[in-house]
């Protein structure tokens, strides 16, 4: 049995280029999406097996999809394809679970490898990234909050308020926001909710 994929990016031509790539393989294009918004309405009604992702799209970023669909508790392979990638985009995909990336101006063959490897539940990383790729791992990693972030990601945990933060600690509660800040940015998340899912995955230490 084929295994079906979504292909969601805004430029018709890379759309294409993905799906005649896939002719003749174990993969077939379930459907194709070409914003954010679309990408998730797509999901809910084809329910691919894989979804092929670009990062710059309109009407919210591909990162933007791939956080909503993982706080729902959706954990379905996941393939970045990107022109281009920072480092804190790079951190945010992985701290995310992206099963894959792919730049586009990689060798073709990359994608399908990429393919193959998330199907049968490996992870794959382009050659070129895969350096940065250990490096923003290891820098978005749990285990490098500091032990006062760590605390706090425990009391966010518990439901706790910033103000009823504020005072467990003996800090103000515009301390607390910037240690939330820069917990959101090592760990990849945007609100409280992702924070507390991913605590509860991957405890600090």
């Amino acid at each position: 049995m084929s295994t079906s994929v979504l292909i969601v990016d805004d430029h018709p031509m890379i759309r294409s280029a993905v799906a005649l790539l896939l002719e003749g393989t174990g993969f077939r294009v379930a459907a194709s999406a070409d914003n954010a918004q679309s990408a998730l309405d797509r999901i809910q009604l084809d329910n691919p097996d894989i979804v092929i992702l670009d990062l710059a799209m309109p009407e919210g970023s591909g990162l933007d999809v791939l956080r909503k669909i993982r706080t729902q508790g959706d954990k379905r392979p996941v393939i970045i394809l990107t022109a281009a990638i920072d480092d804190h985009r790079l951190a945010s995909a992985l701290a995310l679970s992206a099963n894959g990336i792919v730049m586009k101006n990689s060798d073709p063959a990359h994608l399908l490898d990429c393919l193959e490897a998330v199907r049968s539940g490996a992870s794959w990383i382009d050659p070129d990234l895969r350096d940065r790729a250990a490096a923003a791992s290891e820098r978005g990693a749990p285990e490098r909050l500091a032990p006062r972030e760590q605390e706090i990601v425990a009391l966010v945990s518990q439901g706790l308020r910033n103000r009823d933060i504020a005072s467990q600690l003996g800090i103000t509660e515009g301390t607390v926001k910037v240690y939330l800040h820069a917990i959101f940015e090592k760990l990849g998340v945007s609100s409280r909710t992702e924070l507390a899912i991913q605590s509860a995955e991957r405890p600090p230490t």
